[in-house]
């Protein structure tokens, strides 16, 4: 299913409570977007998770389905609130409280890509910002919660895995050495978003996969993690964080020699995923 807020793919049967989501991967750079910018076409996509949809594209073999952003996130955030509007940007918002991703140019509607480079000359109009709210992040979450509510309507839970990539230089000094670099930082929002017996599993698929996993540390999750990750109502979130270097050239945003291998083993990790949220939760506590 395509439109112009998101991509989905469902699976031929909904066989697991688990949901996949890539809000990042987005890469339709629209010519009247390409014209507002004063940044070139590789410089625009330095902010953009690429590849991460490919990444996980097995999902509905699994039973579960896959939506993905279309949009690229430089030109509209979805893992920001409708909300966090940056006043130094949009014409017409007033400044609120202090927001440090707002603050930063890293609001709903970016004012900067990686690196902090302006993505525009000058400002938006409220007009414009709330039309890309409209076309693409309302229908996007919109969509998002029917699916968790149908997974939580037939197993009894839902589980979103809210799927990103980081950069290298972001890991750099970002846990202690004796920690090492980690290849996926898992968020739950430091226990808040998902309960302790998922993530623990969670990160037990990655961990048999060969890789080296750290929670909430440099990421502990944003606003996907903190708006859809309901533990108490089992409604877990959590974001999933994977090092760039392991699967891209970061520089020229090109797969590297490692993709399909990179792919082959998260095949591995969504199967364990999937199959232990596979059961109703009523039929798994039995």
């Amino acid at each position: 299913m395509t439109n112009t807020a998101y991509h989905l793919t469902l699976p031929a049967a909904r066989t697991s409570s688990v949901v996949f989501a890539s809000p990042h991967s987005g890469a339709r750079y629209d010519p009247p977007f390409l014209a507002q910018t004063v940044l070139d076409d590789h410089a625009i996509r330095s902010s953009e998770d690429a590849f991460v949809d490919q990444l996980f594209d097995c999902a509905p073999e699994f039973g579960a389905p896959l939506l993905r952003a279309a949009a690229p996130r430089a030109y509209l955030d979805l893992n920001r609130s409708c909300e966090e509007l940056d006043p130094a940007l949009i014409e017409g918002v007033r400044k609120g409280g202090h927001n440090p991703r707002v603050a930063s140019g890293l609001g709903v509607i970016p004012r900067v890509v990686a690196g902090g480079r302006a993505i525009y000359r000058g400002k938006l109009s409220r007009a414009e910002a709330e039309q890309r709210l409209q076309a693409i992040w309302h229908p996007y979450h919109a969509r998002l919660q029917h699916l968790l509510n149908e997974a939580h309507a037939a197993f009894g839970q839902a589980i979103l895995i809210d799927c990103h990539s980081m950069p290298r230089e972001a890991l750099e000094n970002s846990v202690g050495k004796a920690a090492g670099k980690p290849d996926v930082v898992l968020g739950d929002r430091f226990g808040a978003s998902a309960s302790p017996e998922i993530v623990d599993r969670v990160e037990a698929a990655f961990t048999a996969a060969g890789l080296h996993v750290v929670r909430n540390t440099p990421f502990a999750g944003a606003y996907v993690t903190q708006a859809y990750g309901r533990p108490s109502r089992r409604q877990h979130a959590i974001q999933i964080e994977i090092d760039r270097g392991l699967y891209m050239h970061e520089a020229t945003i090109r797969p590297n020699g490692n993709f399909s291998a990179m792919r082959e083993l998260l095949r591995d990790v969504v199967a364990e995923i999937c199959g232990f949220a596979s059961l109703p939760l009523r039929l798994a506590a039995e």
